[in-house]
C-alpha cells in the first residue's frame, strides 16, 4: 500500500463528505475518482495528501512514498524563471550535485589535490547513475509533448496564461516521477494532441495514478479501477469507466429490487401486526413480528442525485439553406497567420466541431463567424439566421445585480419560472441557488449561467466555445442529449472527445491556414485519418533518395567527376553502405509498426485485469523500445559514413 484511508469520516461544518470510508491505494493502480459536482472529489485528494485532517479515522502512508499533486491552487505560484528552468527544478538533487561538481572542478584546477580528484570522480559517477546527463533532453521532450515550442521553453513562466502555466507544473510533476500522482482535472487546459501525448506518457508511468476528470475518453483509456463518491460512501469498481457505467446500472437495479422486495415484506408484516396485535390468541405472534421488523437491516432506496432533466429548445424561425458563408478570409496576429484566403459554408442542419491543437486559431475563427473579430475577406449571414454566441467573454454581459432567475428571465425565452428553475438545475444550480446574485458567483458558476442563457435563447444557430469546461459528466450527457434534439445548427470548439463524438456530424480542422471539412462524425474522422496514414506513400527502399534529401542534389554519384580520378574501392564501399542503409530503413519501418501494435495492446483496458498480462506486455514494449533505439543509432552512424564517402568521391 502507498497511501490509504482507514475508517475516515470527513466533514465540512454540518456537511458530511465521506463517512467511515476505507480506501487503500496499491502500487500500479490507475484510479478514476468520480462523482457528481459537489460530492467532494477534490476535497478527498486534499485529505489524502494531508492538507485536510479527517474528523475521525486515519490517513496512512508508507514510509518513503512520494506524492505529486496537481490542482488549480498551484496557479498562485509565480516566477521570472523560464519555463525550462521551472520544469528542471523537478531534478533538485541533480541540480545540487551539478553545483557540487562545478565547485570541485574549480578546486581541482586550483590545487590538483588527489582527494579532490577522487571526490570529483565520485560525484561524476553519481551524476551518471542519477541520469543527470540527459535531464535537459527529457525535460524538453515532456514540454514539447505538452504543446510548447522550442522558442516557448526559453520564455519566462510569468508571461504565460493560467492554462499554459498548469502545463508547466504538470511537466515538472511527471518529471519528478513520484510513487503516486494525484491529478485534479489534468485535461482541462490541454488541447487534443497534448491530451493524447499525456495518455501515452501515463500509460507507461511506473507509479500509481489517481485522476479526477470529466473526460470519459481520457478515463476509459487511463484507468483500471473506479472509486465513486456516492451517498457519502466510497464505492469500488475494478475496470475502466465503461465497465463502471455497466456495473453501476446493474448494482442500482439490484439494490432497487432488493429495496422493493423488502418494502413488500415490511408492509405485509405491518398489516399482520395491525390486524392481530389486539387479539389475545395472536398477540405473541404479532410481538414476534414487531421484533423481527426492529432487527431488520434496512436497505436504502437508491437515490437519483441528479434527475434526468430535459432541455427543450424553442426555435422561432427556420433559416435558409446556408446560414453563414466565409469568402477568402485572412486573419493574422502580427507575423502569426491564423487563416489565409480560406472559404467555407455552414448549412442548415450542420453540427460542426472545430478541433485541433491550441494556437491554431479555433476560437479566433469562431469569433470571426460570430462577427466580433476583425479580419480580411467576407463573412455573409444567410436568410432568417438568429444566432447566439457562447464564449468566456460572454461573462461580461451578465448583470451582476440580477439573481440567476432574473438573469434567465431577461433572455425573453417565454419559459415559465418553473421551466427556468429546471434548466438552471441542469447547470448545477438547485434550490436557493437560483436566488443568488450573479456578483457572488465564482468564475465557473458565471460561465454556467452564460451557457444556460445561450441554451435558453430561441436562436437557430449556436456558436459554443468550450461549453463543457465547467460541467460534470452527467451535465455533459444532458447537454449532448439536448443538442442532438436541437433542430437548429451549431458550431462548437471543444477538447472533450466524448462530447464531440456524440454531438457533431461534421468536423472542421485548420490545416496549413485553411479550413478543411470532413463530413462525418468524430469517430469516422479518426478512422479516416488512420486510414490515410496507412495509405500514405512509404519512403523509397533505396537509400539514395533519402540521402539526396539531406545533402546536395548531386549527392548520389553514379559516374566519377571528370576532374577527379575514379576510386573503385570507395565506390564499392559506398554501394555496400547504401544497401545496408536501405535494409535498416525497412527494419525501422517494421519496428515502428510493431511499436504501434504494442502501444495499442497497452492501451487496451482489458489487459489491466490480469497483472501478469500487463507485466508481459510492458516488458515486451520496453525491450522493443530499446531495440528500436539501437537501430536508430546504427541508422545515423551509417548515414554519416555515406555522407563522408560521397564527399570524398566528389
Amino acid at each position: 500500500m502507498l497511501v490509504g484511508l482507514q475508517n475516515v469520516t470527513f466533514e465540512f461544518g454540518a456537511r458530511v463528505i465521506v463517512s467511515d470510508a476505507t480506501w487503500h491505494i496499491q502500487p500500479g493502480e490507475r484510479i478514476g475518482l468520480i462523482g457528481y459536482n459537489g460530492t467532494g472529489k477534490s476535497t478527498l485528494l486534499k485529505v489524502l495528501v494531508g492538507e485536510y485532517l479527517p474528523s475521525s479515522g486515519t490517513v496512512e502512508k508508507s514510509r518513503g512514498t512520494t506524492i505529486g499533486y496537481l490542482h488549480q491552487d498551484l496557479l498562485s505560484f509565480d516566477t521570472n524563471q523560464s519555463i525550462l528552468e521551472v520544469a528542471l527544478s523537478a531534478f533538485e538533487k541533480v541540480q545540487l550535485l551539478e553545483k557540487e561538481i562545478d565547485r570541485l572542478g574549480k578546486l581541482l584546477e586550483a590545487t590538483g589535490d588527489e582527494k579532490t580528484l577522487h571526490d570529483y570522480s565520485d560525484a561524476l559517477h553519481e551524476l551518471e547513475l542519477m541520469g543527470g546527463y540527459d535531464i535537459h533532453h527529457r525535460t524538453e521532450e515532456v514540454l514539447h509533448g505538452l504543446g510548447f515550442s522550442q522558442e516557448d521553453i526559453a520564455r519566462p513562466y510569468k508571461e504565460f496564461s493560467g492554462g499554459w502555466r498548469m502545463r508547466v507544473l504538470l511537466a515538472k510533476m511527471i518529471l519528478q516521477q513520484p510513487d503516486l500522482l494525484l491529478l485534479d482535472e489534468p485535461t482541462n487546459h490541454l488541447d487534443l494532441p497534448s491530451i493524447e501525448w499525456l495518455e501515452k506518457y501515463l500509460l507507461h508511468y511506473k507509479g500509481s495514478v489517481v485522476i479526477v476528470s470529466h473526460d470519459k475518453f481520457f478515463l476509459n483509456r487511463m484507468i483500471n479501477k473506479v472509486v465513486e463518491v456516492y451517498q457519502k460512501q466510497l464505492h469500488f469498481y475494478n475496470g475502466n469507466y465503461e465497465f463502471y457505467e455497466t456495473e453501476k446500472a446493474m448494482r442500482v437495479e439490484l439494490q432497487m429490487r432488493a429495496f422493493e422486495n423488502q418494502q413488500d415484506y415490511i408492509r405485509q408484516q405491518e398489516r399482520f401486526i395491525e390486524r392481530f396485535r389486539a387479539k389475545a390468541t395472536k398477540a405473541a405472534a404479532a410481538q414476534s413480528a414487531m421484533k423481527r421488523l426492529d432487527k431488520i437491516d434496512r436497505i436504502e432506496e437508491v437515490e437519483i442525485e441528479r434527475p434526468n432533466i430535459k432541455i427543450n429548445f424553442r426555435i422561432d424561425k427556420t433559416p435558409g439553406k446556408v446560414l453563414c458563408e466565409l469568402k477568402h478570409v485572412t486573419k493574422r496576429f502580427g507575423s502569426n497567420t491564423i487563416v489565409e484566403n480560406t472559404s467555407a459554408e455552414i448549412e442548415r442542419g450542420d453540427k460542426i466541431a472545430l478541433i485541433g491543437a491550441n494556437g491554431k486559431g479555433k476560437s479566433t475563427l469562431l469569433r470571426i463567424i460570430a462577427g466580433v473579430e476583425k479580419f480580411d475577406g467576407e463573412r455573409k449571414w444567410g436568410h432568417n439566421v438568429d444566432e447566439s454566441f457562447y464564449a468566456q467573454h460572454q461573462l461580461e454581459a451578465l448583470d451582476l445585480n440580477n439573481t440567476l432567475l432574473e438573469e434567465m428571465k431577461a433572455c425573453g425565452s417565454q419559459k415559465t419560472e418553473q421551466e427556468l428553475r429546471t434548466l438552471l438545475g441542469c447547470f448545477l444550480f438547485s434550490g436557493d441557488d437560483t436566488d443568488k446574485k450573479i456578483k457572488v458567483l465564482s468564475g465557473g458558476e458565471k460561465a454556467r449561467v452564460a451557457l444556460a442563457k445561450t441554451i435558453v435563447s430561441k436562436a437557430n444557430f449556436l456558436m459554443l466555445d468550450e461549453p463543457t469546461n465547467h460541467l460534470d459528466m452527467h451535465s455533459v450527457e444532458l447537454l449532448v442529449e439536448s443538442l442532438n434534439k436541437y433542430e437548429g445548427s451549431f458550431i462548437l470548439v471543444s477538447h472533450d472527445r466524448y462530447f464531440i463524438s456524440k454531438a457533431a456530424n461534421k468536423i472542421w480542422e485548420i490545416v496549413d491556414h485553411e479550413i478543411k471539412e470532413f463530413k462525418g462524425t468524430y469517430a469516422e474522422w479518426i478512422e479516416w485519418k488512420e486510414r490515410m496514414a496507412r495509405l500514405a506513400p512509404k519512403p523509397e527502399k533505396s537509400a539514395a533518395p533519402a540521402v539526396a534529401e539531406k545533402i546536395a542534389p548531386a549527392a548520389v554519384i553514379e559516374k566519377p567527376a571528370p576532374n577527379k580520378p575514379f576510386n573503385k574501392d570507395l565506390q564499392k564501399e559506398l554501394q555496400r553502405l547504401q544497401k545496408q542503409f536501405s535494409q535498416l530503413e525497412e527494419k525501422i519501418a517494421r519496428s515502428k509498426e510493431k511499436k504501434v501494435q504494442l502501444e495499442s495492446a497497452l492501451a487496451d483496458p482489458a489487459i489491466y485485469s490480469e497483472k501478469s498480462k500487463f507485466s508481459e506486455a510492458e516488458q515486451a514494449y520496453k525491450k522493443h523500445q530499446a531495440d528500436l533505439e539501437i537501430l536508430n543509432k546504427e541508422y545515423e552512424s551509417i548515414f554519416e559514413k555515406i555522407l563522408q564517402l560521397e564527399s570524398e568521391i566528389e
